[in-house]
């Protein structure tokens, strides 16, 4: 399993991480997500790696604003 971290801006709650969750779980091959509001951390996790366009455009598509870290 591979894993990719991303920093996320503007994310202040729960409801900003369930958000962020939902649009990433679209993304084909993503297994897990852990994200955290407080921190501004999503690290995403797959079989193998997940393009890291794809991510952050999940994450505008959420409203928030990503980059690789």
């Amino acid at each position: 399993m591979t894993t990719s971290e991303f920093q996320v801006t503007g994310m202040t709650c729960g409801h900003c991480e369930l958000s962020v969750r939902e649009e990433v779980e679209r993304i084909a091959g993503v297994e897990d997500i852990e994200v955290s509001a407080r921190t501004g951390r999503l690290v995403v996790s797959a079989a193998s790696p997940v393009d890291a366009d794809a991510v952050i455009a999940a994450v505008d598509e959420a409203g928030y604003s990503a980059v690789a870290a």
